[in-house]
């Protein structure tokens, strides 16, 4: 297939349609962070137990991205995606009508499991649509549908919930997959690979790099992810904030990561990457363990800083990805890296820091992956394929 050369023109707006379907994917993989304390509320159960739902949520995404990793490219990308919009639709719509926590549990693994399926098929469909020299702002721009969406989420629930039930938030998200899968099929062209064979899979799981790359992002994600998973709780139950001034103060502190997310797009090809990624994690570390020990005062102040730089991380990290990885194998490493970035540090993290504010407090477990988060900036200076 002819690529994109420049993004401008078509590049351009189907790269922004992409982006949008980042974003709603984002969204409602993080949705339940804002509504937490009311979820909490309604089915009168502990932090630790409320927090067990992004166990779930990253369970499912972890399994997702590995099988998105392994068929999507044979299935073709155009399709992987669509089926990841068709069942976000679907389990969108059944959500409200669940009373029992526990199939709570069982939809947040199908839930996470939907999303799990479009960034292996996305990320090389960008390398596919769009030349080599673009794919750091290609996949920087298209990555900031995330930082949008953590900013956005708390806005977007404070919205709906003037007008509706947490549970109904569901059914509007629900609406919107089933319209970006019907627009998807008709403006996008397919693109299919062979499947990775179990010679090359071998061959990935024994490559240094898969591993260390694997332990930079739990961390980041956990820095990310997982601080943002259970600032509402935080700020609500341990610092006693008002659940709309809690969550406005959880969107507002990631609204400069929108344009850094941006500028790490242009910036990637013109610094070392491997040295741009320490900075990145280590800075976030440090902002991690001060949000741990700050007053509520400040509290702001540091979450909007921690935002900042631990989301630079994500869009490079991506870029690092699809230069370590060869055409072949990248989707199946993208998935395994994103597998177990999500499982370790957007689901038991958050889970861990719920245990945390039951046991002793919030902060203390902040503190603690903080440091881990700074021990692990070291390890990009190891992957060789960066040199």
């Amino acid at each position: 297939m002819e690529k994109y050369e420049t993004l401008k023109g078509k590049g351009l707006i189907f790269l922004f349609f992409l982006w949008f379907l980042w974003f709603i994917n984002f969204s409602i993989r993080i949705v339940f962070s804002p509504i937490l304390p009311l979820v909490e509320d309604e089915f009168s159960v502990s932090h630790g137990k409320a927090s067990s739902i992004f166990i779930f949520l990253s369970a499912g995404y972890g399994i997702g991205v590995l099988i998105s990793g392994f068929f999507s490219g044979k299935m073709g990308y155009k399709r992987s995606i669509i089926i990841s919009l068709l069942l976000l639709s679907l389990v969108n719509f059944l959500i409200p009508f669940v009373y029992n926590f526990s199939l709570l549990y069982l939809f947040s693994f199908l839930l996470g499991f939907s999303v799990g399926i479009y960034l292996p098929a996305a990320i090389p469909l960008i390398t596919e649509y769009y030349s080599e020299k673009q794919w750091g702002k290609a996949i920087s721009i298209h990555d900031t549908g995330a930082s949008v969406a953590i900013f956005a989420t708390p806005l977007i629930s404070i919205f709906l919930l003037k007008f509706f039930k947490w549970r109904d938030i569901f059914m509007v998200y629900g609406v919107f997959f089933f319209l970006c899968a019907c627009i998807f099929y008709c403006v996008s062209t397919e693109v299919k690979i062979s499947n990775p064979s179990k010679a090359m899979f071998k061959e990935i799981i024994k490559k240094r790099a898969l591993w260390l790359m694997s332990i930079l992002w739990v961390f980041a994600a956990g820095a990310n992810l997982g601080i943002y998973s259970i600032t509402p709780l935080y700020l609500i139950k341990e610092l006693k904030m008002d659940i709309g001034f809690a969550n406005t103060i959880l969107a507002i502190s990631r609204l400069g990561s929108i344009g850094v997310a941006v500028a790490c797009g242009f910036i990637v090809d013109k610094f070392n990457l491997r040295f741009v990624i320490f900075i990145m994690v280590f800075i976030t570390s440090m902002f991690t363990i001060l949000l741990g020990i700050i007053g509520a005062r400040y509290i702001a102040f540091i979450l909007f800083f921690q935002a900042i730089f631990v989301t630079g991380f994500f869009p490079i990290g991506l870029v690092a990805i699809a230069r370590i990885f060869e055409r072949d194998i990248r989707s199946l490493a993208t998935g395994i890296i994103l597998a177990l970035s999500i499982l370790f540090g957007g689901g038991l993290f958050p889970y861990f820091l719920g245990i945390s504010g039951d046991l002793l407090s919030f902060g203390l477990g902040i503190v603690i992956l903080g440091v881990l988060v700074m021990l692990s900036s070291t390890l990009i200076f190891h992957i060789k394929e960066l040199e």
